[in-house]
């Protein structure tokens, strides 16, 4: 019987597979058939631990874990496609899920305890909170003074070309969900924000998907330093095995905080257990400290914000950029601004 459940769950995987551009998936059986069909923006490396703590509650309970970038995750969902949870660091686009009517309304006490910026309508969920960095490689900043806002990074950036040449990374925010959620909030925020680009844009920047791409990349030595990528990745790495290559810089001047969010896609067939997971995370987003978990908590501890400036609001404002004709119009001014030839 577990054969034929199991041969069912690699169709289904091909299935899938063909459909989504998956980044990464993995099947964690249960005692029973039944399976929670989860899909996230998370990479397996951090994620992980909660779903191992979550199945020792729940040990019947199979799990099936699917990485894809938010703008797959986004597509997929608004698509119908069958999961029951869905976790993404887009929160503009998990946003537009919930406002059209792609996601289940749930409501427990642990749901209820998080603050009112941390939740939307009893729809979409935050559960951690997580600050974009800069990200440097420390052998290729040797010699270098290292920068604290912007102006000083833009400073850096035009007075050594030769060092930097082919070797600034930063998302391809025409692809990658979250990289278009932190240029536009940015770009609202901040002036410096465009002349950020134009001096990379003529420096043969990287464009990536991805943060854990950027941060390999740092750690290797290909890139001297990576963009507004996740600090909670960052972290991540440089506990694990990056020796002291790479060095994390939270911007002075300004700081973009995402919260990453959970919503039960309309689609759901095992809403309680997603529900459940849920909690779960809520529950562990309201620690005070961040212990051994990977992803931090929604209001880290010794990480007072001296800039004044907090999370990224859960509300309608982030539908702003999602229309077409301003996405259309800011990406034209982004790619002037760094694909110069």
């Amino acid at each position: 019987m577990r054969r034929a459940c199991l041969a069912v769950v690699l169709t289904l995987w091909a299935t899938l597979a063909a459909a989504l551009d998956v980044e990464d998936h993995r099947h964690y059986p249960g005692t029973s058939d039944a399976t929670l069909r989860i899909l996230s923006t998370a990479d397996l490396d951090v994620f992980e631990p909660y779903l191992l703590e979550f199945q020792s509650t729940r040990p019947a309970l199979s799990i099936d874990y699917t990485v894809v970038s938010s703008a797959e995750l986004y597509t997929a969902i608004e698509g119908g496609a069958d999961f029951d949870l869905a976790l993404s660091s887009a929160m503009d686009l998990q946003f537009r899920l919930a406002n059209d009517g792609r996601a289940l309304s749930y409501r427990s006490d642990r749901t209820e305890a998080l603050p009112d910026w941390a939740r939307w309508r009893n729809l979409i969920f935050a559960f951690t909170s997580e600050p974009a960095v800069v990200v440097l490689s420390t052998d290729r900043f040797k010699g270098l003074e290292i920068p604290t806002t912007r102006q000083d990074l833009i400073t850096l950036l035009r007075e050594n070309p030769e060092s930097f040449g082919g070797a600034v990374g930063t998302y391809d925010v025409r692809d990658s969900g979250l990289g278009y959620l932190f240029a536009t909030q940015e770009a609202r925020s901040t002036d410096a924000y465009w002349r950020l680009s134009e001096v990379m844009g003529r420096l043969d920047p990287q464009l990536y998907c991805c943060s854990g791409q950027m941060i390999d990349d740092v750690a290797e030595g290909r890139l001297a330093l990576a963009y507004n990528v996740l600090g909670s990745y960052a972290a991540e790495r440089i506990a694990r095995d990056s020796g002291g290559r790479v060095q994390i810089l939270r911007m002075q001047d300004f700081a973009n905080v995402m919260l990453r969010t959970a919503i039960i896609p309309k689609t759901s067939d095992r809403p309680e257990d997603a529900g459940a997971m849920i909690d779960m995370l809520a529950t562990l987003g309201l620690r005070e400290e961040r212990g051994d978990w990977p992803l931090p908590p929604l209001r880290p501890s010794g990480t007072a914000d001296t800039t004044g400036f907090g999370p990224i609001r859960l509300g309608p404002a982030l539908m702003v950029y999602l229309d077409p004709l301003n996405r259309r119009a800011f990406l034209t001014e982004w790619e002037a601004a760094m694909e110069q030839r």
